[in-house]
């Protein structure tokens, strides 16, 4: 499976974003899906996670009210919605397909990882 994420960008801080992750190919529909930050200097962290219909979904605490996950099986899509961008938002985002139906936080309960997309929040 490949996944290719895109959405990213330079905005301000106020801004927002929506992030897209596109799979190859199965699976996706059954999986649920993840995704993931990595900013310079720290270790990767998650962010957010979808199960594999779209019917629940889990935030990390800095997200949480600001960012959104959704996705659209017909189009084999994940997005990552991002409103009220902060400085601190800024990193490499990666989307990941998870080996399970639901959702998970931890990095080793996925699978396939696309190469991510950069996200740069001003002040």
């Amino acid at each position: 499976v490949q996944l290719q994420a895109s959405g990213g960008g330079l905005v301000q801080a106020g801004d927002s974003l929506r992030l897209s992750c596109a799979a190859s190919r199965r699976p996706f529909s059954s999986n649920a899906m993840g995704w993931f930050r990595q900013a310079p200097g720290k270790e990767r962290e998650f962010v957010a996670s979808i199960s594999w219909n779209g019917g629940n979904a889990l935030y990390s605490n800095s997200v949480k009210g600001r960012f959104t996950v959704s996705r659209d099986n017909a189009k084999n899509t994940v997005y990552l919605q991002m409103n009220s961008l902060k400085p601190e938002d800024t990193a490499v985002y990666y989307c990941a397909t998870s080996k399970f139906s639901r959702v998970a936080i931890s990095s080793d309960a996925y699978m396939y990882w696309g190469q991510g997309t950069q996200v740069t929040v001003s002040s």
